[in-house]
């Protein structure tokens, strides 16, 4: 079964990089910011369906990187500065939410 989804994930990867790559004729930006779309799908299916606290909390902190990469390639693309400005808010917030978490899973208190 876990043999099959990786084929599965794989032949679906594959699929993704062939359409976007060879048949998709946008700028090169617009092909990450699909790649970085098609990765947050992934990183929020492990957000979801996680085994442990431990990798929810892991792929939410992924999550917010993905954000972040997002909103410096909209930046890019609409040349538009403010992007750059809410990236860097997201990213000192995403810190701050990832050392309150790794607390939290370790038992202690936030005040601590």
């Amino acid at each position: 079964m876990k043999v099959l989804r990786w084929i599965v994930g794989l032949v679906f990867i594959g699929i993704f990089f062939g359409l976007n790559f060879y048949y998709y004729h946008g700028p090169f930006i617009a092909k990450l910011i699909n790649i970085l779309l098609f990765s947050a799908i992934f990183v929020l299916y492990r957000v979801v369906i996680g085994p442990s606290a431990a990798d929810r909390i892991v792929a939410v902190d992924i999550l917010g990187v993905l954000s972040i990469g997002l909103l410096s390639l909209f930046g890019l693309f609409f040349n538009q500065g403010f992007f750059m400005d809410v990236g860097l808010i997201w990213a000192l917030m995403s810190f701050v939410a990832s050392i309150a978490f790794a607390k939290i899973l370790e038992g202690r208190s936030i005040d601590d």
